[in-house]
């Protein structure tokens, strides 16, 4: 499938009786879930046979599946013991992603949070910060081992990245390393700049980021539109079609040679419960992007 669709979902009662309930209700192709709580730094062990029963069954149903990791990783942070977690955080993820048979893990790209002092030179440390926590951890992944997907920010505060453009430094931090793939947020990328709202717009910011970390970096793209104006810096999702960003850019998303192959995961409001529009909508806007393309 070129474009599986799907939404964050929560798992609940288990990741079979909760996210697989879930996502088979949803009538979803793709999932996201957290596998801890997404606002607290515990490191939450796994259940072998839930495990097995999860990476069976999405196999058996086709579903690729991804994490997020929890809202509080911030690999730039200038506290030590935030730094820390966050690195130690990141790696348990990505070790339950193996375990679950998850394709890749969610990490948002962070901040360096002071206002103090050389923002330049801060910037410069809290990448080298990025450097030394990810680069064992993606050395150590394989070949068929997770990805981890960089989520670049809305712009809040001193982002590390935010936008397309600032993969450049971020990604240059890891060496361009073959397991450190994107996953771009539309509402994020929208909120700190990009066009998707102009003609052309959407194709200028994918072909971007193609130039900047090669054809096969783009892995996962979180379908939100944005209650904001675009550079509002405000990370504010809504529905398909309702926000500043408009259906028109997502049936264009669909239909560009870059995102052939990369699932769309929805975070937008209610897009987990029963009859929410988004998950019909995006696969009619699918059908006419590829009818659109001759695909």
């Amino acid at each position: 499938m070129r474009n599986p669709i799907g939404s964050h979902v929560p798992v609940g009662k288990g990741l079979r009786a909760g996210a697989l309930a879930t996502a088979d209700e949803l009538g979803c192709e793709t999932l996201q879930i957290f596998v801890g709580n997404p606002r607290g730094w515990a490191l939450s062990a796994g259940n072998p046979a839930q495990d097995r029963t999860f990476r069976t069954e999405i196999e058996a149903r086709g579903y690729r599946a991804f994490i997020h990791a929890p809202y509080l990783v911030n690999l730039g942070s200038p506290t030590p013991a935030t730094y820390e977690k966050s690195a130690a955080v990141v790696a348990h993820n990505l070790m339950r992603a193996a375990e679950i048979g998850a394709e890749g893990v969610v990490v948002h790209t962070g901040s360096f949070v002071s206002t103090d002092g050389d923002a330049e030179a801060q910037h410069v440390a809290a990448l080298k910060q990025v450097r030394e926590a990810l680069m064992p951890v993606l050395d150590a992944l394989g070949e068929d081992g997770p990805w981890l997907l960089l989520e670049p920010t809305a712009g809040q505060g001193r982002s590390l990245c935010a936008g397309v453009d600032d993969l450049t430094a971020y990604l240059g931090a890891l060496d361009l390393h073959p397991k450190a793939g994107v996953c771009l947020d539309t509402c994020h990328v929208f909120a700190a700049g990009a066009p998707l709202d102009e003609p052309g717009g959407v194709a200028a910011t994918l072909e971007r980021i193609v130039e900047i970390g090669g054809p096969d970096r783009l892995r996962l793209i979180h379908a939100n539109d944005s209650m904001d104006v675009r550079g509002a810096f405000k990370d504010r999702h809504e529905n398909i079609g309702q926000g500043h960003i408009g259906a028109d850019a997502f049936r264009e998303l669909f239909a560009h040679p870059a995102t052939a192959g990369v699932p769309f995961i929805l975070e937008t409001p209610g897009s987990t419960d029963p009859g929410s529009p988004d998950i019909a909508l995006l696969k009619q806007l699918r059908a006419e992007a590829l009818e659109l393309v001759g695909a």
